[in-house]
């Protein structure tokens, strides 16, 4: 039986890798950290059976786990995966902090990075392309919940080189639960409900540059993107409609035979029957993600819709993933 740490466990991706480890065959709860609830149950915090003591971060014991989950800031994250690896732990860092693979744009988006020497150590954690990567990895990057929505439609089709090279726009709704568990005015339940409303466009949003690094590193030819969220007023989910150029002599049948053909074995990407379009009701509370594609009523034009829980696939879902692939247990485990 695997032992789990995991740090930052009273934010809501920790509270879903608490959920998920719960009912998995194979690992279980070793520590669980919080700086606010040090010295609380688990269960004091939110209601559920994990009755574990939250202990402070500085006395968490990392070096008798088998893995350390970072359900920790953007900076606060890199120092503290150095801790894990330096205790000779495995590490799944679901912040940003080792997403981006260029230290200037991490500056440039973030902040100064604390520890640049472990980037090139790090591999990013989109599942289904980096599989054979994270197998033989000590520190996974877990992708942003936007990244994963957009590249798992998008890349496909980039390395089967099917879109033209125009610019390709990202038009993303997320749910509340993906602004953190820490209150804002900006998500307060009264300025969410009854209200959608966009939010860091203009090439703003965090999220723009990890899209644009995979696209780039999978064979775009054009790697900017327009990328533009939305706050939806749901508590959870990703909806995202991305508008695009097919190749010359590409239409909609090989978008979904693409999609078909390099997903057909995966059990968490569900590619939906042509006319169908995906929708939260797909996904949310599952690790799946669905796609779908349609056209955009001109030639060479088309949409791909894609769904995903923020807090699953988007987030804890697949770093638990990752955590099994890292340690060549069934890919699903803990997951259906």
């Amino acid at each position: 039986m695997l032992r789990i740490g995991v740090l930052g466990a009273t934010g809501y991706t920790g509270l879903e890798i608490v959920r998920i480890l719960a009912r998995h065959p194979f690992a279980e709860v070793g520590f669980l950290s919080s700086e606010t609830y040090a010295g609380q149950a688990f269960s004091a915090v939110y209601p559920c059976d994990e009755d574990t003591v939250l202990v402070a971060p500085g006395d968490a014991p990392v070096g008798d786990m088998d893995l350390v989950f970072l359900c920790t800031p953007h900076g606060a994250s890199a120092l503290l995966a150095k801790r894990v690896l330096d205790a000779g732990v495995k590490c799944v860092d679901l912040s940003a902090d080792f997403r981006l693979r260029d230290v200037e744009m991490y500056r440039a988006f973030y902040r100064e990075h604390t520890a640049p020497g472990l980037l090139s150590d790090a591999v990013y954690g989109l599942t289904e392309f980096y599989r054979d990567r994270i197998t033989g990895s000590h520190l996974v990057a877990n992708p942003g919940c936007y990244p994963t929505g957009a590249l798992l439609p998008l890349l496909p089709l980039v390395r089967a080189g099917l879109l033209s090279g125009e610019r390709i726009i990202v038009d993303a709704k997320s749910g509340v639960s993906g602004a953190g568990a820490k209150p804002s005015i900006k998500t307060h339940f009264c300025s969410v409900h009854d209200n959608f409303a966009p939010y860091s466009i203009g090439h703003v949003h965090r999220h723009a540059p990890e899209i644009e690094q995979e696209l780039v590193a999978w064979g775009a030819r054009n790697g900017h993107i327009v990328f533009s969220p939305h706050l939806l007023p749901v508590s959870r989910g990703i909806l995202s409609t991305i508008y695009l150029h097919l190749a010359a002599g590409v239409d909609l049948s090989d978008v979904h035979d693409c999609w078909s053909a390099t997903y057909a074995d995966e059990p968490f990407v569900r590619v939906l029957p042509q006319g169908t379009l995906a929708s939260l009701a797909h996904v949310v509370n599952t690790n799946l993600c669905a796609i779908s594609v349609a056209s955009a009523g001109y030639p060479g034009g088309a949409i791909l819709v894609s769904s995903i829980d923020n807090l699953l696939k988007g987030a804890s879902g697949q770093a638990i993933q990752n955590m099994n692939v890292m340690f060549g247990l069934n890919e699903t485990s803990g997951l259906v």
